[in-house]
């Protein structure tokens, strides 16, 4: 979608002002100077422009049903002097939602986000969900899954062709004063790569089951979690290749509430990418054919103190299976002295499994580092200002993916002021260097902005 998708939506938040009851739109204008120098290129400055722009549509001729629109657009003003103009867009969603009166139900229609239990899909079609007795709940959605264009087009001939439907379900049950626990079914397209005429190699379609739970059987203790299962049935694996696990992922979690302003919470996360990503949403940003394994578990102890001050101390491990194992590690002290005052300040170790590489010169390297962070911010009535500083320092001074660099640093300063109760501009500076520029400098400004209007004497 182009240049023209905001135009469109606005013109459509026009039309529905017209009729809607109560209208609320709401914005944000953000233009950005990007400068970056990488060694051995030419120094390069980008321009882009973004405008983000929704609308919430309520009694619409009942107090029942309601629009909801949010789209955004995108151009880099630099690029459209030198070549004639280039833009983007998309609508994020835009759907009619009827809630009914009775047992907690609800139908939607149009582009929407669901998250049922296995997983965040965004589907042009319908939804519905009700409560049943005995404390059991129901959803389900059916539709056009919404496919983003992937870089390259001709790697990807047959994804939307693949996936041409989907459809989800859950069954959810509520315990009185424990929680939720909960089954789904999730299939993403009805023409998987081998069952093509002449089978390809990647397949974008999924068909997952998972099941999830959530439980508070005290105010001290919150668990919760999910695993989800793969299957749908695969092309066989070449011989010697293991197979796959059906298991796509586990991600639990636990909260607990301790004495003396302690409170201790702990994550284990593992994922069998070739189940995982078996589709996705985003084929550019992921790989479907990755057979790799990801294991993650870690823990954070957080001491609020009686006083203005809380302290953090927080641990993390991942596995990959092919790259190796990695330690994250450290502390951070937050510390509000007055009502409008915040500031804090972190360090943070992470050591790294050698990463090999098949170069005589650098037979391996390490991603080891030492990170500092510092923070303060301050937000009265109209005024809010902050400043943010992190400096990574690598122990490996001949990491070939540092450019030559020993440390990054980057530090950004924002400034914001609410000029009426709907409308607030701020901007951003930022300088610094990354393991592909030696410098960097960016600057941001901002206008959000928020009105409404009602049927009666308006607002």
């Amino acid at each position: 979608m182009k240049l023209r998708t905001p135009v469109a939506l606005l013109a459509t938040l026009m039309t529905v002002a017209a009729w809607g009851q109560e209208v609320s739109v709401y914005g944000t204008t953000m233009a950005q100077v990007w400068k970056s120098e990488v060694p051995g290129f030419d120094t390069k400055t980008y321009t882009p422009a973004t405008q983000f722009l929704g609308i919430d549509a309520t009694k619409l001729g009942t107090d029942n049903l309601s629009l909801h629109l949010y789209g955004w657009g995108t151009s880099d003003l630099g690029y459209v002097k030198a070549s004639g103009g280039k833009a983007d867009g998309e609508l994020t969603y835009g759907y009619l939602d009827y809630r009914f009166d009775h047992a907690n139900a609800e139908v939607k229609a149009g582009r929407f986000a669901i998250n049922q239990g296995g997983g965040f899909e965004q589907v042009d079609g319908v939804s519905a969900r009700t409560d049943l007795r005995g404390g059991f709940t129901i959803s389900m959605f059916g539709g056009k899954p919404v496919l983003y264009r992937p870089d390259d087009p001709m790697a990807s001939k047959d994804y939307s062709y693949q996936r041409d439907f989907i459809f989800g379900s859950r069954l959810g049950w509520r315990m009185k004063r424990m929680g939720e626990i909960g089954i789904s079914f999730l299939q993403d397209g009805t023409k998987p790569a081998k069952d093509l005429t002449i089978p390809q190699p990647v397949d974008y379609t999924r068909k997952q089951v998972g099941a999830d739970i959530h439980l508070m059987p005290s105010a001290s203790i919150d668990f919760i979690g999910r695993t989800i299962f793969d299957a749908a049935s695969h092309a066989d694996q070449p011989a010697g290749v293991e197979k796959p696990s059906n298991i796509a992922e586990h991600d639990y979690t636990v909260r607990v509430k301790l004495p003396g302003q302690f409170s201790l919470s702990g994550n284990f996360v593992e994922r069998n990418f070739y189940a995982y990503f078996a589709g996705t949403t985003m084929p550019s940003l992921f790989r479907q054919d990755e057979n790799d394994k990801f294991r993650g578990y870690g823990a954070n102890l957080t001491w609020g103190a009686p006083s203005s001050l809380q302290v953090v101390g927080d641990y993390r491990h991942t596995h990959r299976e092919t790259f190796g194992d990695a330690n994250r590690f450290g502390a951070e002290a937050r510390w509000t002295p007055a009502d409008k005052f915040l500031t804090g300040f972190g360090v943070h170790r992470v050591n790294a499994t050698q990463a090999v590489v098949v170069d005589p010169r650098v037979p391996s390297y390490s991603l080891s580092n030492t990170e500092l962070r510092a923070w303060a911010m301050y937000v009265a009535d109209r005024v809010s200002a902050s400043v943010d500083g992190i400096v990574q320092n690598f122990d490996d001074k001949k990491n070939p993916n540092l450019n030559g660099q020993t440390s990054l640093y980057e530090l950004v300063a924002s400034l914001g002021y609410q000029v009426t109760p709907a409308l607030k501009v701020s901007g951003d500076l930022g300088f610094g260097t990354t393991a592909l520029a030696k410098s960097e400098a960016t600057g941001l400004l901002r206008a959000e902005y928020r009105f409404g209007m009602g049927k009666k004497g308006g607002r």
